[in-house]
């Protein structure tokens, strides 16, 4: 009878585990190239060049576009969030301590993928801006011709992500933040989590690289960055007797890379 509670808690803790991560622990993960159920320490994503189209004679063979293709690299690795749950302190605490610490070790994880993203974001050399500065105006708008001129496709897959003090600064740019501009089911005002601008979706991240005052933020297609999971988020929860108490572990195996640092733009901002 014991141990079928016990496959009953573990059942449960990994089904709740997986819920909080998909609820709440990655931000960025929808917002780049994904590949799940790899097999071994690495995958590759193809980075494919630019075709041009030709004419032909009539008969004539049809020109071959001969398209270049690069090969990039993704390196996987394991990670791990795990904590005690002690079996008598459950009975001593008004809150649900195994949907907590589901909770944490879900977030923690969450925040390892975005860290895993926001690493190969930072590969890219392209700059708006010296960072002498916040979130200007003329910023965004030079972002966005150097996005358009690389040829960046404007089809609803680019994203913006900064920080929080960048959030407070686009909320004092009229076209960002009223309804004249952007409609009233766009403003900023019902809901910080995200809004499109510009033919793209902005959202405010706590973990933007910070260095010597300057915060930098990203914007770039989806296409630029590739992540790759050989392990979604996993449990395993075990009983030990000698702690009278199980212990929880969650772990995934998961990597990024960039592809193409020309459809990423980085946005260096003074943040006092």
């Amino acid at each position: 009878m014991a141990t079928t509670i016990d496959k009953a808690f573990v059942k449960q803790f990994e089904r709740e585990v997986h819920e909080a991560y998909q609820r709440m622990g990655s931000k960025l993960r929808p917002t780049v190239r994904s590949k799940s159920s790899v097999t071994g320490a690495s995958t590759t994503f193809q980075k494919v060049g630019k075709g041009t189209a030709a004419t032909k004679a009539r008969h004539g063979h049809v020109p071959v576009m001969n398209l270049e293709h690069e090969p990039v690299e993704c390196l996987l690795a394991d990670y791990y969030a795990g904590d005690w749950v002690d079996k008598l302190d459950e009975l001593k605490v008004n809150i649900d301590e195994r949907s907590v610490i589901a909770n944490a070790g879900a977030y923690a994880l969450g925040r390892k993928t975005d860290e895993l993203i926001l690493d190969a974001l930072s590969d890219a050399v392209q700059e708006a801006g010296d960072g002498t500065d916040g979130l200007t105006k003329p910023k965004v708008l030079e972002a966005f011709e150097m996005l358009g001129g690389a040829d960046v496709p404007d089809d609803g897959q680019r994203t913006a992500v900064i920080g929080w003090k960048q959030w407070s600064d686009l909320l004092a740019i009229e076209e960002f933040a009223s309804s004249d501009y952007v409609g009233s089911d766009e403003l900023p005002w019902r809901g910080t989590q995200a809004k499109r601008w510009l033919g793209t979706l902005w959202l405010p991240h706590s973990g933007l690289p910070l260095a010597g005052g300057v915060r930098t933020g990203f914007w770039y297609h989806k296409t630029a960055v590739g992540h790759a999971s050989g392990s979604d988020v996993r449990s395993d929860v075990t009983w030990h007797g000698d702690r009278a108490a199980h212990f929880v572990n969650n772990m995934m195996s998961q990597g990024a890379a960039l592809i193409d640092g020309a459809g990423i733009v980085r946005l260096p901002c003074l943040e006092n």
